[in-house]
């Protein structure tokens, strides 16, 4: 189900473009251009995701369509042409996301930003620590008015527990003078379990001397805010950072995935398998490494082109998704893939490896209206204490075997030593 939006505005161009804007991001848009159509609007149905705000209508010159919205509970951006300081800071006093000034095509891009901050902040989760009740509240407050979702802590030390209990927390917003431990401490006490890439850290103080923001910002955080702060730059600064983690988060996605089939590349799942590996013999967990090729691949492109090709990889990648779900996985390059299991023993690991062959066997690929049939060859590896490097070289000997001896099976490494 798409979201709603209300379109507050009286000029029909602007109003144009914000639905344009709001459509691309998939939401559904609800037109008001007067005080009165809002008001008719809203004694009937108030379920908005977020409204925009045009500050001046015709029949109400000095905002009190702001005012209307907001006191049912939705969201408000507040799009101005009027920007005095009285004006801006009329805006502010309300609990509105944000104000953006009619100058230029500017103020549309930066509205698409923020509306699309609106639908995805609450995947970001954000740690504020504070031992004034209400100094936290206050940010608390600010960050949920922008959907961010929130966890507090009062001092230096719960903070590191709530860490502990939230995987998910992104940004830690710390104050300096807190007992028990203060937020250059903490700071320090992050950056010794969390790198910047992982996390971002704000220091925040009331303190008037500048000191503090270089103290804080040599023991590992990212950004200073000096209290009390304004609203505006606190958004700026967290939005920044926060879009900063999740450019380095897309990033290193980029550079371990493979592009066609979003598995593990190459060098993600040599670096994942070898701690994994070293995990399951030290805990004896039993494991095996599996190679797999697509048996007369260069066929399937020689026959239906190169396309048909890319969507096999791809049907081959859901099934590998479907049954290794708690496997590592990957494309090494062409038609190889590769898997690393554990389970209960070999024979159980062997038939998980032997089910998935089977069913893609049995299975056609549809490619446009055409279906096609394709089969695997897999080399596999159980339990070894080897190098990882030697391990993979044993199954991709075994996997040779595969193909040298008909394709479409199992061939296990050092099985053939038993014959």
């Amino acid at each position: 189900m798409s979201k709603r939006l209300l379109v507050v505005e009286d000029s029909k161009p602007i109003a144009t473009v914000i639905k344009q804007i709001a459509r691309s991001l998939k939401f559904e848009v609800v037109i008001a251009t007067t005080l009165a159509e809002v008001e008719d609007i809203l004694s009937a149905d108030t379920d908005f995701f977020a409204a925009t705000i045009d500050y001046a209508l015709p029949d109400a010159l000095d905002g009190e369509a702001i005012s209307c919205v907001l006191s049912h509970g939705i969201p408000g951006i507040v799009m101005t042409g009027k920007m005095d300081d009285e004006t801006r800071q009329k805006i502010l006093s309300q609990p509105v996301i944000d104000y953006i000034p009619k100058e230029n095509s500017q103020a549309f891009l930066y509205l698409k930003r923020v509306l699309h901050w609106q639908l995805t902040n609450d995947q970001n989760t954000i740690l504020v620590v504070d031992d004034s009740s209400a100094a936290r509240n206050h940010i608390v407050e600010l960050l949920k008015r922008r959907n961010f979702t929130v966890v507090t802590a009062n001092n230096g030390v719960q903070a590191l527990e709530k860490l502990a209990q939230h995987k998910n927390i992104k940004m830690v917003i710390t104050d300096l003078e807190m007992p028990e431990m203060d937020g250059i401490e903490l700071t320090n006490e992050i950056r010794r379990i969390y790198t910047r890439e992982q996390l971002a850290v704000i220091g925040i103080s009331g303190a008037t001397s500048g000191i503090h923001s270089a103290r804080f910002i040599k023991n590992g955080a990212d950004d200073f805010l000096r209290k009390p702060f304004c609203p505006e730059e606190f958004y700026c600064r967290i939005t920044q950072n926060i879009e900063s983690l999740n450019n380095i988060a897309k990033i290193q996605h980029a550079a371990n995935t493979d592009y066609l089939t979003d598995l593990a590349n190459r060098r993600a799942f040599v670096r994942a398998a070898e701690l994994r590996i070293k995990e399951y013999i030290q805990k004896k967990v039993p494991y095996c490494l599996a190679m797999i090729d697509i048996d007369f691949f260069k066929k399937v492109n020689d026959s239906y082109g190169h396309d048909a090709g890319d969507q096999v990889l791809k049907v081959i990648a859901l099934y590998m998704r479907k049954h290794f779900s708690a496997g590592l996985t990957a494309r090494l390059g062409g038609e190889e893939f590769a898997v690393l299991l554990h389970g209960i023993d070999v024979d159980n690991l062997y038939n998980r490896l032997d089910d998935f062959r089977r069913e893609i066997s049995v299975s056609t690929i549809p490619v446009g209206d055409i279906p096609i049939s394709i089969t695997l060859s897999l080399g596999v590896i159980f339990d070894s204490q080897d190098e990882f490097a030697k391990q993979m070289n044993e199954a991709d000997n075994a996997l040779y075997l595969a193909k040298e001896n008909g394709r479409n099976q199992v061939v296990i490494s050092g099985a053939e030593l038993e014959d």
